[in-house]
């Protein structure tokens, strides 16, 4: 199994919280994709022949592309890649790029799902993010979704967002209940030095993530979740029954993919590509013939750990017959003394040959994993 990532690395404004790599210059959209229509070629053969069954649109924001974009980088994906005969192709979305037109033209070339960006059902914090549509434009917007034919919409909020108490988060929690989207994704509010509030931060103008308050708004978050037939099956992301993201979910259980544009990364079970985060860069090399990338050497331990942080995050937790198998190691034997002592707070148990996270072990993941990292000699 393998994935295809996408990275369409323009948006019409930035948000305030956004570190990922994008433009504001969409005037360079049509070189950018004839660029990326060439490295889909020229990088045909890092999968070798493996099944394709999931090609993800990211970014920046992808839903700016339009219809002559997405048929041409399309048509290249099924005729250069072993693509599956039923795929998961999704698109990440804004509000305010999805009109009749535009939904209608991503159906018709094969998107079967679709990651809209709502973070907010509350206008003011909308604003406050620098997001470019109002609350009403979201409903309206996944209505319309409705009726143009997708059936696997996912939904995304942003909690921890500054409020004096919990009123916002519960209301934007029964908006998206009620809406009923297939699938949901709830990030906790990050302040990146290289962003807007990172600045703002610096500067005193606002404050600091209050952790406790963001621990609060978690656990509200998986009590509604379960409440209304969401499974969590990653810590940020909770579905309908059948409805997990699979390529995120590839991501998580060590599966091959291939990261095409600028920033993109790859990974093929041994080593990790980088693809330079530079537009400039990037079409200039794509235009020489040559993919402007950095090998990124991943030691035992680099695979292991990796492979431990992202699947204890998840519903199907660690594979320890994988970890034997693949990497000859042993975690119960190495770790024994350490979980047990997880086993008996209630935080971790063992579902045969997987580790799996309790809802509590789940709010201390990142630390539970690093804890069970393994060392060179």
């Amino acid at each position: 199994m393998a994935g295809l990532y996408i990275h369409i690395p323009f948006c019409k404004k930035a948000c305030h919280y956004c570190d990922f790599h994008f433009t504001q210059s969409v005037g360079q959209i049509d070189a950018m994709v004839d660029a990326i229509a060439d490295e889909l070629v020229m990088q045909s053969d890092f999968l070798g022949r493996d099944t394709v069954y999931t090609v993800y649109f990211g970014g920046g924001t992808p839903s700016l592309l339009e219809g002559p974009h997405l048929k041409k980088l399309m048509r290249i994906i099924q005729h250069e890649y072993a693509l599956s005969s039923n795929p998961e192709i999704t698109i990440e979305a804004n509000p305010d790029d999805l009109d009749k037109e535009k939904l209608s033209t991503f159906f018709d070339h094969g998107v079967n799902r679709l990651s809209i960006g709502v973070q907010s059902f509350n206008d003011d914090q909308l604003k406050w993010m620098n997001r470019q549509h109002s609350s009403s434009q979201a409903m309206d917007t996944f209505y319309l979704a409705r009726q143009m034919g997708f059936e696997n919409i996912s939904l995304d909020l942003i909690y921890a967002l500054p409020s004096e108490n919990h009123d916002n988060w519960l209301r934007d929690l029964k908006m998206i209940t009620t809406l009923r989207p297939e699938h949901i994704s709830s990030y906790c509010l990050t302040i990146e030095p290289q962003t807007a509030f990172g600045n703002w931060l610096k500067k005193g103008k606002i404050k600091a993530i209050d952790e406790d308050f963001a621990a609060d708004q978690f656990e509200i978050l998986l009590e509604i979740m379960s409440k209304y037939g969401y499974e969590q099956y990653e810590i940020s992301n909770f579905a309908q029954p059948g409805y997990e993201s699979q390529h995120n979910s590839a991501y998580w259980k060590d599966e091959k993919y291939l990261g095409i544009g600028p920033s993109a990364h790859s990974y093929n079970g041994k080593f990790r590509k980088a693809n330079v985060a530079n537009n400039a860069k990037y079409l200039k090399g794509i235009e020489e013939g040559e993919i402007p990338f950095e090998v990124i050497t991943l030691s035992l331990e680099d695979q292991v750990n990796e492979y431990i942080l992202t699947s204890l995050r998840t519903k199907w937790g660690c594979d320890l017959s994988l970890l034997k198998a693949k990497y000859e190691v042993d975690l119960l034997a190495e770790q024994e003394h350490y979980l047990n002592k997880l086993a008996g707070k209630g935080l971790i148990f063992e579902d045969e040959g997987f580790l799996v996270l309790t809802d509590q072990g789940k709010l201390l993941a990142d630390k539970i994993a690093s804890d069970l990292f393994i060392e060179s000699d």
